[in-house]
């Protein structure tokens, strides 16, 4: 165990800026803000956050369309103050790491300026110019994730770009050596400025056909049911083998300076997911991450199916991580309902890997209401209803005051109308809350090489329950989950064992001898540490 990696051992805590804390009362959360509540984090029991992008940007897309990759944007702060908040957050054995918007630009970036400015200009080539197709239509038939076709026609030069997600999102050419280089050279920048890594946005986008074939349609689906872009099978605009050179690049650039990490988003299949690991050499990702328990049905025997099918297809030397929710997801508690979300807990920080947490989630926050006045480009592409993600990412509730504690202006997101109940001051007074569950699961896990590191050994599963082991060093936990309504009695005495209960969802029930059998009431789970 002395072996693990920081990241290994530790619990990843995603954050967005602007709404994880407000320090002057604009309504917008800022990095004075976040070094304020540096001290909650560590009391909470996380090792390392995720800060979404704070680059410069027009904020079209929440950040995530920069317009300068060195500087900070005004509306979070200064580069002093990231100085500050890495200081303060080293000084408390806390890691930092940033989104890398890697696939794309702002339209408004000063390389796509030139880019666009002519096509003999130095830059043209820095980003995807095609001519007209036929009938002076798209060069191909790419979809935006955001709806529609990927390519906007441009009349100052008479060309098409591409776009994977908004037309003010302009996808970067990483064949063209010289991108490669100035990304690379992004990275150092913040590396030498001392952030432990990086998760890749978009990952799997970075490298699209070179011969701009036509995607085929995706017999699977279904109108009026999936996201319109998903009519189309993306063989030829995502997950190209040359995506994987350019992440070895970028592992290279990170071991330069030393044990920094790289996190890769891919919503993909858990065989095409584990290929960007490295293979036998395990040089591309650290973690790419595994979002199957948001997209599986939340049933034990789906799970169980998946942990044993991704444990066993691992590469040598790879290490798992999960994630219950994001950015772009509908929050754990609004998908499975609030005593689900204590079970989703528990599950996450029981598996072996390393677990990813969104901000808020520890607090059991819903869905916050739709916005009227932030726009989401994202919604354009659910003609069928859906698909906004701003109630996903709505202010964090910290307290019963008006502004939630986050805020003594108008938050720029409005809050959730369950904050006065749900907030972190509140729950700190109530040992049963979702907040004291995940602070005693993280402190557990903490100190136990068995959950933080030992071996994952499933048992088959009974009814709505999910049984497994954690093993390290002769010390073993059986971890029960009750994924349904209904009560379950587990028998434990067909695998030998005795113990007791070290944490469940019920506090009530630490401390529990068990002997023959446990009783599991609707959305128990139970943590329990067995007799050596």
């Amino acid at each position: 165990m002395n072996d693990l990696h920081w990241w290994q051992r530790g619990v990843i805590y995603e954050i967005i800026p602007q709404s994880f804390k407000d320090s002057n009362g604009d309504g917008m959360g800022d990095l004075p803000g976040l070094i304020s509540k540096l001290d909650y984090l560590t009391w909470l029991g996380i090792d390392v956050i995720w800060l979404g992008p704070i680059y410069h940007s027009p904020m079209v897309d929440f950040g995530y369309d920069v317009s300068d990759y060195e500087r900070v944007n005004p509306l979070f702060g200064t580069l002093q103050d990231f100085d500050r908040l890495l200081a303060e957050a080293h000084a408390r054995n806390l890691k930092v790491i940033l989104d890398f918007v890697a696939n794309h630009t702002s339209d408004q970036h000063e390389w796509f300026k030139a880019s666009r400015s002519s096509r003999d200009n130095p830059k043209r080539d820095w980003f995807l110019w095609r001519d007209p197709g036929p009938g002076d239509g798209p060069p191909n038939n790419w979809m935006s994730v955001f709806g529609g076709s990927a390519w906007q026609f441009d009349g100052t030069t008479g060309q098409y770009f591409y776009h994977s997600f908004t037309e003010s999102e302009v996808d970067l050419n990483w064949r063209n050596p010289e991108v490669v280089e100035a990304m690379l050279d992004v990275m150092r920048f913040w590396l030498a400025r001392g952030v432990d890594g990086f998760r890749i946005d978009a990952a799997w986008y970075l490298i699209k056909d070179s011969k701009w074939r036509d995607n085929p349609r995706e017999p699977a689906y279904e109108e009026k049911t999936w996201r319109i872009h998903e009519r189309q099978a993306p063989v030829f605009s995502q997950d190209q083998p040359e995506c994987h050179d350019i992440l070895k690049r970028m592992r290279r650039v990170a071991d330069e300076y030393g044990d920094r990490l790289l996190v890769g988003e891919f919503y993909l299949p858990i065989d095409n997911l584990l290929t960007y690991y490295g293979g036998r050499a395990n040089d591309e990702v650290h973690l790419p991450n595994n979002f199957q328990l948001v997209i599986l049905p939340w049933e034990a025997d789906h799970i169980a199916k998946m942990v044993s099918h991704y444990e066993g297809k691992l590469p040598a030397g790879a290490w798992p991580n999960y994630v219950i929710g994001n950015h772009d997801q509908p929050r754990v508690a609004t998908r499975l309902g609030l005593e689900q979300a204590r079970i989703a807990a528990m599950l996450l920080l029981t598996l072996r890997g390393t677990p990813f947490l969104y901000y808020g989630d520890e607090i059991g926050m819903m869905d916050g209401p739709e916005s009227e006045e932030v726009y989401d480009p994202q919604v354009r592409d659910f003609p069928y209803g859906g698909g906004n993600r701003t109630p996903y990412r709505s202010p964090m509730q910290w307290d019963e005051s008006d502004g939630a504690g986050f805020s003594t202006g108008t938050p720029w997101l409005p809050l959730t109308p369950t904050h006065r109940k749900w907030n972190v001051e509140r729950q700190k007074r109530e040992p049963d809350s979702i907040l004291m569950l995940y602070r005693r699961l993280l402190q557990l896990r903490r100190q136990e090489p068995a959950l933080y590191g030992g071996d994952y050994i499933p048992l088959l599963p009974q009814d709505t329950v999910l049984p497994f082991l954690r093993e390290a060093n002769g010390t073993r936990f059986l971890i029960l989950l009750n994924l349904g309504e209904g009560t379950v009695i587990y028998r434990t005495s067909r695998l030998n064992i005795q113990g007791e209960v070290a944490v469940c969802t019920r506090v009530s029930r630490e401390g529990e001898r068990v002997k023959d059998s446990v009783e599991l009431n609707s959305h128990d789970g139970l943590v329990i540490r067995l007799d050596s």
